[in-house]
């Protein structure tokens, strides 16, 4: 709670928001309960994102990630979303933590297809997708409620064919 709480202001342009008025969203502890639920029912794996720093041996948390949405049977498809401390943006972690979470989706659960939605004006996010060889399928008009509005999304893809030694070799081949 305390990262959550740290990242407020630089989260809050990319968080969801509840489109009924005067709708609230869960706090923290909620959410997590829900996370929980969702993850015994199979559609949802929420991980959270860990560093350890230079000179320490314990990892601290520096942010979530989210692969939800998760369709079995003949769609093996999935949703991620993640988030990062603004202290830690820009050092490769969220791009390490996406390839280690689909190259697992892909190779561990046998999904097929990984999928990020994106708003437009987060280069950030779209530097991440860029990076790892996610293909743009174009735009989602209005696709998500966010900051207290309906928001247009890129959506971006790769599947398992795509990167059969992993998207994490291919991120660290490409990083050398």
């Amino acid at each position: 709670m305390a990262v959550r709480s740290r990242n407020n202001v630089w989260l809050a342009p990319w968080e969801a928001s509840n489109p009924a008025p005067g709708g609230g969203l869960p706090n923290y502890r909620q959410m997590v309960r829900g996370l929980k639920v969702q993850a015994a029912q199979s559609t949802a794996l929420p991980f959270l994102i860990t560093e350890v720093a230079p000179g320490h041996r314990n990892p601290v948390i520096v942010g979530q990630l989210t692969v939800s949405s998760i369709l079995w049977g003949s769609a093996l498809t999935a949703t991620l979303g993640y988030w990062v401390d603004q202290a830690r943006a820009g050092r490769g972690i969220v791009p390490t933590a996406v390839a280690m979470a689909t190259d697992y989706c892909f190779q561990g659960l046998g999904l097929h297809r990984m999928e990020i939605n994106i708003r437009p004006e987060n280069a950030p996010s779209l530097r991440v997708v860029e990076k790892l060889g996610f293909r743009d399928e174009g735009v989602r008009r209005r696709y998500l409620h966010i900051d207290g509005e309906w928001a247009d999304h890129r959506s971006f893809a790769l599947t398992a064919e795509d990167f059969p030694d992993g998207v994490l070799a291919r991120f660290l081949s490409s990083r050398r």
